[in-house]
């Protein structure tokens, strides 16, 4: 037993300084690697697998993305319609991403801090435009962005295994698909 303990301790000691001494400074990068170390060192709940860890962390990183999305359109939106729909994104994807941060910190997953890399650059040339074409620059975002959410979520429904999980992700699913619903009417009446 003290054998496994130092093993871990070592495992993730090792782990956290792989993380600072990352280049990167991609949050979702860095929560996914401290959940593969803690898998690996059997320091996660057996009952949480690889790819519920990657479900959360993925998650959660889009629903950080969509609510900071949402706030930029509130801002520099023209079209009252698009500011009306990051309002809802600001609402709706705090909410889910609270569900699962407070849902992935008791079954001990590891989730970012802040969006990853990718996430941050979609961010910064949407800031970059304004006008119609931030409206509709951020309107194919949207509607690209909701559809492979709805993608994800449908098919972490078969490959997620926690329950608890599971639930999360039938309760959100039915919201992201009113998402998608409504940024493609905003978007078929540009």
């Amino acid at each position: 037993m003290k054998k496994i303990t130092i093993l871990c301790a070592t495992g993730l000691l090792l782990a956290l300084y792989s993380c600072n001494n990352n280049s990167s400074n991609d949050a979702k990068e860095q929560a996914d690697s401290m959940n593969e170390a803690k898998i690996d060192d059997n320091n996660m709940a057996t009952a949480i697998a690889e790819k519920d860890a990657d479900f959360a962390t993925e998650a959660v990183n889009g629903g950080m993305t969509e609510v900071e999305l949402g706030k930029l359109a509130q801002q520099k939106a023209t079209d009252a319609r698009v500011k009306e729909f990051g309002s809802m994104m600001v609402t709706d994807h705090s909410k889910a991403n609270d569900e699962l941060k407070a849902l992935a910190q008791s079954k001990g997953i590891t989730l970012p801090t802040a969006p990853g890399d990718d996430e941050r650059k979609t961010m910064q040339e949407l800031a970059a435009k304004s006008g119609k074409d931030f409206d509709d620059a951020y309107v194919d975002e949207m509607v690209e962005d909701h559809q492979k959410d709805v993608a994800f979520f449908e098919n972490a429904l078969n490959e997620v295994q926690d329950t608890d999980l599971k639930q999360f992700i039938q309760k959100t699913l039915p919201v992201l698909k009113k998402h998608l619903d409504h940024i493609q009417a905003i978007d078929g009446n540009k």
